[in-house]
């Protein structure tokens, strides 16, 4: 009995489709993933029984100590602000040149830990309103005090 020898499977066999879907699902994830840069400094923001959640486009941070950062910029307390604000302005001028901030004025974020002085934080909101934002919210967490 003599068998036929089994056919072989052509040595063209393409893992380029499997490549293109591999590649199709990177792009897929990387434009639909939002990337933020980190946090200069851990905060923990205030609790609120606020049911939205705040959005904007620019984030500064404020630090129990009282530190302020802005991008890669830290500003210790009772340092000059000026800076900080200077860069707010510069980075809203920037923006405001790709988008239409008449019709949709930009917001400013503000991450304040829950343990910084509200005297402080009602001296600071003057000068961060220097920067011409039309909105500043301070972001917290849902829930009550603990």
């Amino acid at each position: 009995m003599q068998f036929d020898a089994p056919k072989r499977r052509g040595g063209n066999s393409s893992l380029l489709p499997m490549i293109n879907v591999v590649f199709l699902l990177l792009i897929f994830f990387l434009i639909s993933a939002k990337l933020s840069p980190p946090e200069p400094f851990p905060t923990e923001p205030p609790h609120s029984e606020a049911a939205a959640e705040a959005e904007g486009e620019f984030s500064v941070f404020l630090g129990a100590e009282g530190q302020l950062g802005f991008r890669d910029m830290i500003v210790a307390q009772g340092e000059d602000v000026e800076p900080l604000v200077g860069a707010l302005v510069q980075a809203r001028e920037e923006y405001c040149a790709t988008t239409d901030c008449e019709t949709d004025p930009a917001h400013l974020l503000l991450r304040g830990d829950q343990h910084v002085k509200a005297t402080y934080l009602a001296g600071l909101l003057p000068k961060l309103g220097q920067a011409g934002f039309a909105k500043v919210e301070l972001v917290t967490t849902r829930g009550g005090a603990e």
